[in-house]
């Protein structure tokens, strides 16, 4: 009875702070709430679609006339031979994205840390972060140019020195790597101003009494410089684990061809041929919900990690 009791007073107490805090904040309340309309009609309203994994989906039909089959459409893709590849080219492709993609700005970052000159540093910036705001479909076209085994600049660079032609976009085994360094030349600079705004805010005061105790520029950097960014390289990390199974949707769809696709096929490539181009919507959607299940279970895995490591939570 006095447990009941003392449950009743926190929830009273509960609701009495709820109803004190949204009379402070309802100002800030409305001024959310079109955001969250616009979250609950094009994010969660949609996932109605998720029925589709679970049925032999007719357009005709609609989701909820269309014949019931469970976990049919699982095991159908489960049971296909190229699935495991298509998920070792998903995991392997993004993982090394997300640890290039990591690493490459902030040493870059660091490094221009290091520049004095203020209008060469800005210059270096400017030109490193505009790829960024290209699209795939840009960027494509221009590294089909420039990777052409006949008129390429790479290729005529390598002919300089007597190598032979290479066809970087149509050998399987050069391709993943192609797509990685594409897409961390992309976008590395915005990575590397986001690390370079970590560490103008660190005190100066620390680099002063670094240099007091003898530390020359790489152990500032290693003493200083790093452990004063590495909140948001655990940020960075943890918000990258998201996109495991993200290897780069539109890159891929606008640089593989049939002669790549053992190598780089990846699940949203594969969604896109079998839903769109085969009109296979059950298996399409299934693949999808198993990607999204997965992408979930990592970017919680990765908030635990850091705020047991980090001490990191962002909220």
């Amino acid at each position: 009875m006095a447990g009941k009791i003392i449950k009743q007073e926190k929830a009273g107490s509960f609701r009495k702070r709820f109803v004190a805090g949204f009379k402070r904040q309802w100002v800030l309340h409305l001024m959310l709430l079109p955001m969250v309309i616009f979250l609950l009609i094009y994010s969660y309203y949609p996932m109605s679609g998720i029925l589709i994994a679970f049925e032999r989906y007719n357009p005709r039909l609609g989701f909820f006339r269309s014949p019931w089959i469970g976990l049919d459409n699982f095991e159908y893709i489960f049971k296909m031979p190229n699935t495991g590849q298509i998920l070792y080219n998903t995991v392997s492709i993004s993982l090394m994205k997300m640890l290039f993609g990591l690493i490459v700005p902030i040493v870059f970052a660091v490094l221009l840390d290091l520049v004095k000159h203020s209008g060469y540093k800005r210059s270096i910036q400017t030109l490193i972060y505009i790829p960024y705001f290209l699209s795939w479909i840009v960027l494509s076209g221009i590294l089909i140019d420039i990777l052409s085994p006949s008129t390429g600049i790479v290729n005529q660079i390598l002919g300089f020195f007597g190598i032979e032609p290479i066809f970087f976009l149509g050998n399987e085994k050069l391709f993943p790597g192609v797509l990685i360094v594409s897409d961390v030349w992309k976008g590395f600079g915005y990575g590397t101003v986001v690390y370079l705004a970590a560490i103008t805010s660190i005190d100066m005061e620390l680099y002063d009494a670094a240099k007091i105790d003898g530390a020359n520029r790489m152990k500032q950097v290693r003493y200083v410089t790093l452990p004063g960014i590495m909140p948001i390289i655990v940020l960075m990390a943890t918000l990258s684990l998201g996109n495991i199974l993200n290897a780069g949707f539109d890159q891929i769809l606008n640089l593989y061809n049939p002669t790549v696709m053992k190598t780089g096929d990846i699940i949203d490539t594969f969604v896109y041929r079998i839903g769109l181009q085969n009109n296979q919507y059950g298996i399409a959607s299934a693949m999808g919900l198993f990607k999204s299940v997965v992408s979930f279970a990592f970017i919680s895995m990765g908030y635990t990690l850091a705020y047991k490591f980090a001490d990191y939570r962002v909220f």
